[in-house]
């Protein structure tokens, strides 16, 4: 499959499901379907928040690169940043457009773009902020290269990406390899597959340092934590017992999903 059609299917995929939307059951752009989103995101996702640092970057210009729903991009505007924001998908941009009308913010700006091209100057912001987002895209170095290029120097990227060698991802390919009967499939191709839409990628440590290491950046700070999905939080307790015993087994939060890579741009 080509990149082209890969990103067609990606976006489409979250064009019909913008991330954390599944999570609430009221009624469209409401304030009580906006709220129940941020409730149940920080409560299963409560790493954001202290990797963020939402209220350190007052007046500073941020970034968003996949806005999903908005309930980051709303913290950044309550923070009083001067926020943008782009998504591959209209349906996340109205998202964020009805959120801020209701809350009473503005953006400085909300465009539908790609993060392999973003529409912005070299140099501009001092924050670039990604939550689960590039690894969904076909070519992931050119989103780190578009991201590194629109920092300002000295700037500061904070991302989040998925890791491959997670107890979530070994659970993931118990479940569509080993109990499909296909135990030669790879992490990779179950989580290219199966994992969200298609084409989905998780990285190690490794592979995500190598891809920094070639662009002009430094203080780079790469660490995974142990998550709800690593913990089966939502399932049974026999699950989650099984969870517990393979993290402890993998190290904790050193099999943890989410991947957090933080730098600065060279200045």
């Amino acid at each position: 499959m080509s990149d082209e059609k890969l990103k067609y299917e990606v976006k489409d995929y979250w064009n019909n499901e913008t991330c954390g939307s599944w999570s609430s059951n009221k009624e469209k752009f409401t304030r009580d379907y906006f709220e129940e989103i941020e409730e149940f995101r920080y409560k299963i996702q409560p790493e954001i928040f202290s990797f963020a640092e939402f209220t350190r970057w007052y007046g500073k210009k941020v970034l968003e690169v996949g806005v999903g729903a908005g309930t980051d991009f709303l913290q950044w505007a309550r923070a009083g940043a001067k926020i943008f924001g782009v998504d591959l998908t209209e349906q996340a941009c109205e998202h964020v457009q009805h959120r801020l009308n209701i809350y009473g913010f503005q953006a400085e700006s909300i465009q539908v773009a790609d993060c392999e091209n973003l529409p912005f100057q070299d140099n501009f912001f001092d924050l670039v902020w990604s939550w689960g987002v590039i690894h969904h895209t076909p070519d992931t170095e050119a989103a780190l290269k578009e991201i590194v290029r629109v920092l300002a120097p000295g700037g500061t990227a904070k991302i989040m990406i998925y890791h491959r060698h997670s107890v979530l991802s070994y659970l993931f390919w118990v479940k569509h390899a080993l109990l499909k009967f296909k135990p030669w499939l790879s992490l990779s191709n179950v989580l290219w597959n199966k994992m969200e839409s298609p084409g989905t990628k998780a990285y190690t440590r490794k592979e995500a340092l190598k891809m920094l290491q070639k662009l002009p950046v430094e203080n780079i700070s790469i660490k995974t934590v142990l998550t709800y999905y690593d913990k089966l939080e939502r399932f049974s307790p026999a699950l989650r017992w099984i969870a517990r015993k393979l993290a402890i087994l993998l190290g904790g939060d050193k099999a943890g999903w989410f991947m957090l890579i933080q730098f600065n741009k060279k200045k």
